[in-house]
């Protein structure tokens, strides 16, 4: 079953990923909606990349990455934040998904003041859920607006470093700020 959340966000990036790509500069290689053959793989897909139905990605997308993160309960308290964490995590893999919310819930609990730390090891699991909801409880609709700023600085600046520390990828960075930072 998949939820509206889901679905919107599906789209969104669907839509930013494109059809079938094999561009020399791309580490994933050859990939379909997005996914790449190693992901479509491991997932028991044999078929050929370009031939790869939408709805074999949507599944994909659905368990490896919407599941994964545990983004239905996200997105009950932001369904913008779950397509935000969504969207990196398909682009730069779910861990780092996690790390930046991670990271920017503990730098904005002050001190620990509002809520205790966690520890950033990338799984969006009880504790980082609880702690968000925490954070919502505590920064309101600000703070909202403020999660979303943070998620995008984070992505934002990754982009940045690893075109430095990989010529090759400034081939997509102009088109990740144009299609992924909000």
């Amino acid at each position: 079953m998949t939820t509206k959340a889901f679905e919107k966000a599906f789209n969104h990036t669907v839509g930013v990923e494109g059809g079938y790509s094999d561009h020399p500069s791309d580490r994933g290689g050859k990939t379909m909606f997005g996914i790449t053959e190693s992901v479509a793989r491991s997932y028991g897909y044999s078929g050929d990349m370009r031939s790869m139905p939408i709805s074999i990605a949507k599944d994909i997308y659905s368990k490896k990455y919407w599941s994964k993160l545990n983004l239905d309960e996200i997105a009950v308290m932001s369904d913008e934040l779950a397509a935000k964490l969504f969207d990196i995590g398909v682009n730069m893999g779910q861990a780092r998904a996690g790390l930046f919310l991670q990271t920017a819930l503990n730098a904005f609990n002050q001190q620990a003041k509002l809520y205790p730390d966690i520890v950033e090891d990338g799984d969006i699991g009880p504790t980082t859920i609880k702690t968000l909801r925490s954070y919502y409880t505590k920064r309101g609709v600000l703070g909202a607006k403020v999660m979303l700023r943070a998620a995008n600085c984070l992505q934002g600046a990754f982009y940045i470093d690893i075109s430095r520390s990989r010529q090759a990828n400034e081939d997509f960075t102009f088109g990740w700020f144009a299609n992924r930072i909000d």
